[in-house]
């Protein structure tokens, strides 16, 4: 749409719809394309249009490139909903892939890529395969992408029909863009199979390095990292290979630098001779300072990259230790990369500059980046023995601007110096005890009395010093407590007068009669043993000789840092941390039913699940979603009916399991919605459930009748949510008295309804050989809590303070007992629903909380109550007070489990 079109986007008039309908099959040209953009727009917005699927589809037999771009825009986004309707667009597309216009050749296969419907794959076979052969390039490598799309709903086909030789051989296409997107669509594929598909050859290498240097920025950086994978046969071919990759770090886009930066190093691993290794680390430093220059987003994520390449190759950038100083116009979080990377930077040749640098940081006004600054020098300290000294003495310089938080994180790191070099800096502890008075955080607390414990018998009244900590011990933190316990303990075997043995005295009774941690409470006890029975033991123990400290804070462990260097210019290299730690694999298995025929839907629309061979046996799963191990059932003993075992380990367990076989306790128990006594035997028991950020719905069948029961489908009514089955059921063929278990992924907004909002699903579930069963299932509504709800304190207030008090609605829970308030927190935290603040008003405690659900409506929740004591006031303030029936409701069920 042009910048012209936005009047199409005016609000709504009574009867819109009819009118549209009229329009769309106006005899006007204009007519109908002004329709078809007024249909766009509404569904932009996220009105329902899909009423007016067969009028649109109708306008597809048009010349007009830009009015069938947008029918197909409406086709991708209904299609899912309307796959019958979708199926008589199917011509068109046929035809349009062969039209005179390579435009149109490849939005029709482009089109039919995206809409994710079995019905229509098999349609997409043979205009797909004349594309891939196509005479004009951009619709080649329209097509290359078109098989990865493909490949993720139906892989087998893919396969059968010889889709991936045909990619392969586009490999050696004479358009570069073909070439790249060619690679981008194999390791897409490679990334979602579990068997090799996308292997390099030294031919595959030559055609791709060829291509490097023609094709688009985004070309270059899929032929990079596909690249990275290749591994040299020897030395002198990796020279080779970084040789014709070295130009592209001179490119202006970022991504594709990173992408030469992370080939180069893969490669530089293999290379011998250490006057190319040094040249090259000459090469790679002008490009990673130039991304400094860029952006504070870019220079970030350059930061996170060069931090993991530091790591390895520390030479790169030894002499430009300089681009890494910070600006005081800096955004904080780069500020505190730059940070990092200065120490690891760091060496005898230049720890004057970097002392000066964080000298002048820890007077700046952010008081996270000043104690970031303070304990950057401490570890400078304990990497740097020679710089050491002089390390101390801008500490103590610090110190004498007797800012508190300085001090305090000065201390810390002093606490860490003494622990790498004993006995060699003690003389600074009188400039420390001066300082006493300014401490009141726990971490400073603790150090500076390990301070006193650990060199007693050189502070002449240690005795006092450890007595002003002593008067508050009941008051202090655990971390403080243990060690003024320790502390005493090491003074008494020390100075062994009657001072200390009163002290110890004190100390031991509090730490064991009058608290209740029990860590503190066993080591108290210890010490007491120890003392009573034989002083000499427990000064072997309390003042044995302490390992020497090393930096080792800021290194990854090798394994992670090889693997993560092979994902560097990917969230992995930003995030730190390896792909599988939060990406989720989703492998789709292509399945097929008896016939050999993939699985066609049912005329009444539901979602079907494929039927399997008449002896019982479960086929493997078909699934495009997965299930955390963390929830993955264990896997039954064994009985007569053998479970699927990768099915189980996936946690897609459809396995059969006999009736009277006990279930795993890690399961939770689903309420029965359909009782064997309505279903003619058929058991089914359900709940909404969310895991990973996704919903749900979580079934058990259980076959109490005396035949197999298959072919299950299920469909869902329209509800306030317009929650909807993501795919097909899946459940095997189920044979008398065995029982089955299975997850079925939920999508919102699809199928919603009109009128007041409810939280009842009505559901359909049939099979081939029982009539529809239709049961209600009422879900709770903390199912619908996003991840993302939390809120920090001055949003939350901004946002109470924005809504009207009309908005807010309230309700008396008078039998409810918040019992542990850690406890409590905790559990509202698992279901989405996050602690903001707490207050006292009068002797209640007064709790805030948020939580959000999906289309980001904010829900602002006040808890009142007396902790220990029946009666809990829960007030919800929301842009949506028609759901707070629901939220009173879910964390009623919360608050009572």
């Amino acid at each position: 749409m042009s910048r012209n079109d936005s009047k199409y986007f005016s609000t709504t008039k009574k009867g819109e719809i009819p009118e549209l309908k009229e329009e769309l099959n106006s005899q006007y040209k204009d007519k109908r394309k002004d329709a078809v953009k007024k249909v766009i727009a509404a569904m932009t917005v996220g009105k329902d249009v899909s009423s007016l699927f067969t009028d649109v589809v109708n306008c597809m037999q048009t010349e007009n490139l830009e009015l069938k771009k947008l029918v197909y825009l409406y086709l991708i986004n209904y299609a899912k909903s309307q796959p019958d309707l979708a199926i008589l667009a199917v011509n068109t597309f046929v035809k349009d892939s062969q039209d005179p216009n390579p435009l149109i050749r490849a939005l029709a296969v482009r089109t039919m890529g995206c809409i994710r419907v079995d019905k229509i794959t098999e349609y997409l076979c043979d205009p797909l395969q004349r594309c891939l052969k196509d005479d004009d390039p951009y619709v080649r490598k329209t097509a290359a992408i078109c098989v990865a799309k493909l490949y993720d709903i139906n892989a087998e086909l893919v396969e059968d029909r010889g889709f991936l030789e045909s990619l392969k051989d586009l490999i050696s296409d004479n358009n570069p863009m073909v070439v790249a997107n060619a690679v981008a669509a194999l390791a897409e594929i490679q990334d979602n199979s579990s068997r090799p598909i996308f292997e390099l050859t030294s031919t595959t290498l030559t055609k791709l390095l060829t291509a490097l240097n023609e094709c688009t920025e985004w070309g270059q950086v899929f032929i990079l990292d596909a690249l990275s994978r290749y591994k040299a046969a020897d030395a002198r071919e990796a020279e080779n290979i970084v040789e014709r990759v070295t130009p592209r770090l001179q490119h202006a886009n970022c991504a594709v630098v990173l992408s030469s930066v992370k080939m180069i190093l893969q490669q530089m691993e293999l290379i011998t001779s250490t006057d190319v290794v040094r040249n090259l680390c000459k090469k790679m430093a002008p490009p990673l300072v130039t991304l400094l220059s860029a952006e504070p987003e870019i220079q970030y994520v350059a930061l996170r990259n060069i931090n993991l390449i530091v790591q390895r190759r520390p030479t790169i950038l030894a002499h430009e230790i300089k681009v890494f100083f910070c600006k005081y116009n800096d955004p904080i979080y780069v500020k505190m990369e730059k940070l990092e990377i200065m120490i690891k930077l760091a060496s005898d040749r230049n720890i004057d500059q970097v002392l000066l640098e964080f000298k002048e940081y820890a007077t700046e006004v952010d008081v996270d980046f000043v104690r970031k600054a303070v304990r950057a020098i401490g570890r400078c300290a304990i990497k740097l023995e020679r710089a050491a000294e002089r390390c101390i003495s801008v500490l103590l310089e610090l110190i004498k601007i007797k800012v508190n938080y300085v001090v305090q994180e000065a201390i810390i790191v002093i606490k860490d110096i003494f622990r790498r070099y004993p006995n060699t800096y003690e003389s600074i502890i009188a400039t420390l005890c001066e300082n006493l008075d300014t401490l009141d955080e726990p971490e400073a607390k603790a150090s500076m009395i390990w301070i006193i414990g650990e060199y007693a018998e050189r502070i002449d009244n240690a005795d006092e010093l450890l007595e002003s900590f002593l008067e508050n011990f009941p008051e202090e933190p655990a971390q403080v407590q243990l060690q003024l316990l320790t502390a005493t303990v090491k003074l008494f075997l020390k100075k062994p007068t009657e001072g200390p043995q009163q002290m110890i005295q004190v100390v031991l009774n509090n730490a064991t009669a009058e608290t209740d941690n029990p860590d503190l409470r066993d080591r108290a006890y210890i010490y007491w043993r120890l003392l009573s029975t034989d002083p000499e033991a427990a000064k072997d123990v309390v003042l044995a000789e302490k390992p020497v400290i090393t930096d080792d804070s800021n290194q990854l462990d090798t394994s992670l840092l090889d693997e993560l260097l092979v994902n560097i210019a990917t969230l992995s290299s930003v995030y730190h941390k390896p792909p599988d730690a939060f990406v989720t694999r989703t492998h789709s298995l292509a399945q097929k039913t008896e016939d050999g025929d993939y699985p066609e839907g049912d005329e009444i629309g539901y979602s079907e699940s494929p039927a399997n061979p008449a002896n019982g046996a479960t086929s493997p799963p078909s699934s495009s979603y997965s299930v955390p191990a963390s929830v993955a059932p264990a896997s039954p003993p064994p009985s007569a009916l053998v479970p699927d075992l990768l099915g189980d380990l996936m946690g897609m367990d459809d396995s059969v399991v006999p009736l009277d076989q006990p279930t795993s306790p890690a399961r939770p128990a689903l309420p029965i919605v359909l009782p064997a006594s309505t279903g003619q035997g058929l058991q089914i028991s359900a709940q909404l459930t969310r895991q990973d950020g996704q919903i749900f719905y979580s079934m058990l069948f259980e076959n109490n009748t005396q035949v197999p029961l298959d072919g299950f489908m299920i469909q869902f009514n329209k509800n306030t949510f317009g929650l909807a089955a993501a795919g097909p059921l899946q459940v095997p063929q189920l044979q008398p008295g065995t029982s089955t278990r299975t997850l079925l992924p939920m999508v919102l907004f699809q199928n919603m309804s009109q009128g007041p909002p409810s939280s009842l699903l009505q559901v359909a579930v049939k099979n081939n050989q029982q009539p529809v069963w239709y049961f209600n299932d009422k879900f709770s509504f903390h199912v619908l809590f996003t991840e993302d709800g939390k809120m920090e304190r001055s949003t939350f207030l901004e946002t109470w303070r924005s809504l009207p008090d009309s908005n807010e609605v309230s309700r008396d829970f008078p039998d409810i007992v918040v019992g542990g308030v850690d406890v409590t927190l905790d559990l509202l935290a698992a279901s989405n629903v996050f602690f903001i603040a707490k207050r006292k008003n009068a002797n209640q405690d007064v709790f805030y909380f948020s939580a959000k659900i999906p289309r980001g409506t904010p829900l602002l929740v006040e808890l009142t109550t007396v902790v220990g004591n029946p009666g809990v006031k829960c007030a919800i303030k929301t842009p949506s007070p028609e759901m707070s029936t629901f939220f009173f409701e879910a964390i009623e069920t919360l608050l009572r489990s």
